[in-house]
């Protein structure tokens, strides 16, 4: 489906001037989601012709998804790619654009960005992305570092910061480390795998068969939850209130590990009076599973060995810090950390960089005390500070700084690798923001819609025209992704882009350091492994390295907390103002003043996941739309009638502090529990009129706040759980 704007640059795609060249089948990566999959690239003349699983990677073992199959090769060789630089025509949101050269391109950012730096100092640049696991997120860090600029946002607020600094306040260290091939049961909270993760999805089907108990708790009937030997069923936003009580069974039956739990755990005296009366039975009121399930629970994973796997279903929440940390500590006591068959600590290669290791490197930092201006820093200390996640601001406060000059003025944005018009909360204030700004600038694979409201627009290359070296926790390994495609067009990566942009802002004495010393992909590559034993030349060939690794060498690990355990009761927490001990918060939608409750009398619970689909992309794609054509939410059939819903009905919702709404269609079905509405999130239409592509109209966060209430750590807002209301129901789409 082609977007609607004005100019698209069509370029014929680009073969390789040896016509002869012979067909490749190239070990890869796919990084299509961030289950990170190893691949196997045909590849005929610099065209990539078929992607297919690698049955030899270490860590995915041959899982793969249709996202990898299909959708990487399609929005690398779609016809609707942008392939050379737009610079706006019209004003900002008419979506008119004319193509220009990356030289003009470069230098009109580069002038503009200098204009804001002199007027209102280097910190009122800002950029967007999705994060530093990946290399492009880290160009984008590093470039705002060169500005001077502490100020970069980060989409993990919503999706996996919550988890992240639970993890790193309890020190456990384990994201990513499942051992479930080896594991007696497996607790699965809040996520989906068999939609979110083939690797996890086929692990568990694996253990399944070898006697290894199930244990889900998720209020959707997920495929995981049908195979489980229990099922918990929990209102939304209530999962803590469930770990809590799991660990007082535990605790009251002696079935925790003493003698881990005396060598290494802090806080274990004081956990166990803070759960004390944190009963089974004091659970069921708060989350409506029985008391006997939760207790059956508690019994299953402690017998052991276990391992917990969690998703975003408890993520992206204001009490998400505390509900992952009353899931740590459940690994903790059990002695879990580390063990066969439970979750393995963060490993890697002596000498290898990650790129957190570059993040956090001081080499590559600005000084303490311009850190110390990021915006949220001072607020959210544990998400914004210096020893923060991934040191990236609080979105929300700087979508203030650009409509008030608060904390301080933030003038201009480069958005890269983040759709922010879909994947932030409240459209309106979204795009309000935007376009109070002096200068946007979007690097992207194709016309989005925050790439609509740019005023210079990059095109980007895909995964399939970059290289990557990277850490996969699953395997452990080392997994490589190849630059196998010849690029289609006059695309660049995200670290050739940030090279040109800091060598042109140099010349305007506009830079502070030059932070990005590598000027290519390889280069970079080098630099990761060039410390470490592993042989470039090889991983390349073999699309992976594995390493040597010991499961519960414990006394020759760091555990990064003050106490050099695993804290149950988090000093740095302490010292942030923050709940040291993991407590239970009521959701958003029970914390609502009754007025309120009255008027929003239902729960809306987001994120779901679809095969087709990442988040907001592929949504232009024919194949996925074909798969999954509409946005839908599921209405339980009791729902359904008391609010006169039929199957493909379209509603239009709205939730408490909300400035727009959402449509969406009905898919009637007791799947989802009575009094909720279960969506996902992400939708757009590449087929509606430019500048809103339909975002208004059937993006779920157009129905949502980012207002608050906020995590005490990572100001993350609610993405679930929240109270919610039909506005009305239609038999016709609204959005056709």
């Amino acid at each position: 489906m082609r977007a609607c704007f004005e100019v698209v640059v069509q370029s014929p795609f680009i073969q390789s001037e040896t016509p002869d060249a012979a067909r490749t089948v190239q070990p890869s990566t796919c990084w299509e989601c961030g289950t990170i999959c190893g691949s196997l690239l045909t590849t005929e003349n610099g065209v990539v012709t078929k992607i297919s699983p690698n049955p030899s990677h270490p860590a995915s073992k041959g899982a793969f998804c249709v996202k990898g199959i299909r959708g990487a090769k399609e929005w690398t060789y779609q016809d609707g790619r942008l392939r050379t630089p737009l610079r706006r025509t019209g004003t900002r949101g008419e979506g008119r654009f004319e193509p220009i050269g990356w030289d003009e391109a470069i230098g009109e950012i580069a002038d503009r960005f200098a204009e804001v730096r002199h007027r209102y100092g280097p910190m009122a640049i800002a950029g967007a992305t999705n994060g530093a696991f990946f290399g492009r997120g880290l160009m984008m860090a590093l470039l705002m570092r060169s500005i001077g600029s502490p100020n970069w946002m980060i989409n993990q607020d919503l999706c996996g910061g919550c988890r992240a600094v639970a993890d790193k306040m309890t020190g456990l260290n384990v994201g990513g480390g499942e051992d479930i091939d080896e594991t007696s049961c497996a607790l699965i909270v809040g996520r989906n795998p068999s939609v979110a993760d083939p690797i996890q999805w086929m692990a568990l089907k694996r253990a399944k068969a070898k006697g290894a108990s199930i244990v889900v708790i998720d209020p959707f009937r997920t495929p995981a939850a049908e195979i489980a030997d229990l099922w918990l069923r929990p209102r939304p936003g209530t999962d803590a209130a469930i770990a809590l009580a799991m660990a007082h069974v535990m605790i009251a039956e002696k079935l925790y590990d003493k003698p881990f739990v005396e060598s290494w755990c802090y806080g274990f005296d004081r956990f166990t009076q803070h759960v004390r009366e944190l009963t089974p039975s004091w659970a069921e009121a708060q989350s409506g599973v029985p008391a006997h399930d939760i207790a059956a629970a508690a019994r299953h994973y402690a017998r052991g060995p276990a391992c917990f796997i969690s998703g975003h279903g408890i993520d992206g929440s204001s009490a998400g810090v505390q509900t992952f940390r009353a899931f740590f500590t459940l690994v903790a006591i059990t002695g879990n950390v580390d063990r066969v068959g439970g979750n393995r600590r963060g490993k890697k290669p002596e000498g290898f960089q990650t790129t957190f290791d570059v993040l956090f490197d001081p080499n590559y930092r600005l000084p303490p005390e311009i850190e110390a201006l990021r915006i949220g820093a001072k607020d959210f200390p544990l998400w914004s500070g210096p020893q923060g996640y991934q040191m990236a601001c609080h979105n929300p406060s700087v979508l203030t700084a650009m409509l008030t000059g608060e904390p301080y003025p933030v003038r201009a944005l480069y958005a890269s690798g983040a759709n922010i018009l879909l994947t932030y909360p409240d459209l309106e204030r979204t795009v309000a923001a935007l376009n109070s700004l002096d200068f946007v600038a979007v690097g992207s694979q194709y016309m989005t819609p925050t790439a609509a409201w740019a005023d210079i627009i990059l095109p980007k290359t895909t995964t399939l025209e970059e290289e990557e070296v990277s850490l996969h926790q699953g395997g452990p390994c080392v997994t490589y992704t190849a630059a196998a495609s010849v690029r289609q067009g006059e695309q660049k990566c995200d670290q050739e882009i940030a090279v040109l942009l800091i060598e042109e802002l140099a010349k305007r004495q506009a830079i502070y350091r030059d932070y990005l010393p590598w000027k290519t992909q390889s280069e970079f590559a080098e630099y990761c492994v060039a410390k470490s034993a592993i042989d470039l030349a090889e991983l390349r060939r073999v699309g992976y390295a594995t390493f040597p690794f010991e499961q519960g060498d414990l006394s020759r690990q760091v555990i990064a907390t003050p106490s050099g355990k695993f804290e149950l009761y988090s000093q740095v927490m302490e010292q942030a103002g923050v709940e040291a001990l993991p407590t239970f918060l009521l959701p958003s939608n029970q914390r609502e003043q009754k007025a309120v409750s009255e008027d929003f009398p239902l729960v809306l619970q987001t994120g779901f996941r679809e095969k087709s689909y990442h988040h907001s992309r592929f949504r232009e794609q024919a194949w996925a739309r074909k798969v999954s054509p509409h946005p839908l939410v599921y209405v339980h059939p009791q729902t359904a009638e008391q609010h006169g819903v039929h199957e493909g009905d379209w509603i239009k919702l709205t939730t408490p502090r909300a400035s727009g709404t959402c449509s969406l269609k009905a898919r009637i079905t007791d799947d989802t529990l009575p009094g909720v509405l279960t969506t996902g999130m992400g939708w757009w239409l590449p087929e509606a009129p430019a500048p809103e592509f339909g975002v208004r109209t059937v993006n779920i966060n157009a129905a949502m706040s980012y207002s608050g209430p906020w995590d005490s750590s990572t100001g993350s807002a609610d993405t679930g759980g929240i109270a919610c209301r039909i506005l009305s129901v239609s038999p016709e789409s609204e959005v056709a």
